[in-house]
């Protein structure tokens, strides 16, 4: 075993799938310094402009570029610096890329990754914050990804590359820096398969991307109480592993959902849903679910952290399903 960074993590699996592939290759901006959050440093060195390539500020140009470069062979690792950004470019992604393999009758496939760096960041306001994977999770033809460690953030980088399909790969800015193991003949991880982060048979708790580690406390504290939670890490949105999640609440008898996301119309709703529909007869109280309020992220971080889901918010939630 041996520790690495999340960034490190990602940026490892993406040079080890470059010298494996000569048609991967990565555009965005900022590539030819090295990412924003240094992501791609020493990549441009040692692979070029021709497959490190810096782009213009415009990112329809850049997923439009790629989503053809796609379908003429190539795997393009697409870098939108922050997802709110990729929003200029959701005409390209959704109406183009995802539905392609379909429109075309199964003759061309568009084997893209796109990364959307998610969630709140220190004092970057209400157009550098969002949390916005349940709504690709809603369209048909995207694979979703959020990894929440740097072992998972190298697994499933390397699936995501090599993968068919168009995968929106959102990793959560607050995680770049985090140290964890990784094996050292690290694996590709499959989509759609969960990771039990921690047992327990008193109640499910269920958690993707920089939440996790919010879960994970929040059980931590529990244990104190006597209550032994088991934490989910969902990994991907789509596909989700519901036959985990289902197995577990059919275990504990009970589910709560934390994501950073706004709670409303958030993917924890499809979770519930599903779970009410399928499980209904082995819960022992309500579902419950914990999310941002539906109000823009604030620049002040006393406003910012109202609206933070924080294992003191899990916590409490959870207390709620022994009432």
């Amino acid at each position: 075993m041996a520790k690495i960074t999340y960034a490190d993590a990602a940026k490892r699996a993406i040079a080890e799938e470059m010298r494996a592939d000569p048609t991967v290759w990565a555009v965005g901006e900022d590539l030819g310094r090295g990412g924003v959050f240094g992501q791609y440093k020493g990549l441009p060195e040692e692979f070029g402009p021709e497959r490190i390539a810096d782009a213009p500020i415009s990112e329809a140009c850049i997923m439009g570029a790629a989503v053809g470069a796609a379908m003429m062979g190539t795997r393009p690792i697409v870098e939108m610096r922050f997802s709110d950004f990729a929003l200029c470019a959701i005409d390209e992604l959704v109406n183009q890329a995802a539905k392609a393999r379909f429109m075309f009758g199964g003759q061309a496939k568009v084997p893209l990754v796109v990364r959307e760096p998610i969630g709140m960041w220190r004092s970057s306001a209400a157009q550098h914050s969002q949390s916005l994977e349940s709504w690709y999770a809603h369209i048909p033809g995207l694979v979703v990804v959020c990894p929440a460690t740097p072992a998972d953030n190298y697994g499933l980088m390397k699936t995501a590359i090599r993968n068919d399909d168009p995968v929106v790969y959102m990793e959560h800015k607050n995680l770049w820096g985090l140290e964890g193991d990784i094996d050292d003949a690290p694996a590709a991880i499959p989509f759609g398969k969960a990771r039990v982060a921690r047992a327990g048979k008193d109640a499910t708790l269920v958690a993707w991307s920089a939440t996790v580690h919010a879960a994970l406390e929040a059980a931590g504290e529990l244990a104190k109480e006597g209550r032994e939670i088991e934490v989910v890490d969902l990994r991907c949105l789509w596909p989700w592993d519901r036959e985990t999640v289902l197995a577990s609440v059919r275990k504990t008898g009970r589910l709560l959902i934390a994501h950073e996301a706004v709670r409303v119309g958030g993917f924890g709703a499809e979770i519930a849903a599903v779970v009410a529909e399928e499980a209904h007869g082995a819960l022992k109280a309500p579902v419950r679910r914990v999310g941002s309020p539906r109000a823009p992220i604030a620049y002040a971080p006393p406003l910012e952290d109202l609206l933070r889901v924080t294992p003191a918010t899990i916590a409490r939630a959870a207390r709620g399903l022994f009432a």
